[in-house]
């Protein structure tokens, strides 16, 4: 929106009455929970399955766990 088209929709808003205003404001705020709400990318698991080739890191994903729950009781010792 160029600034110009904002400046003419503000002046607009200064013409409302009260409740339409609030009406106006619960309608963005509404648009704005939204668009925050819905993630840019969204995949479902299926989708994504496979593109990453094993093993991504330079070790097995098993060999990681039995590793990673090592270091943990180690750690906790």
């Amino acid at each position: 929106m160029t600034s110009n088209t904002l400046r003419e929709v503000m002046k607009q808003i200064d013409t409302m009455t009260l409740d339409e205003q609030l009406e106006l404001i619960a309608y963005l705020a509404q648009k704005a929970r939204q668009s925050q709400l819905t993630p840019l990318l969204q995949h479902k698991w299926r989708e994504i399955r496979g593109l990453l080739k094993e093993p991504a890191l330079g070790e097995d994903a098993q060999t990681w766990i039995f590793r990673t729950r090592r270091e943990d009781d180690e750690h906790r010792e």
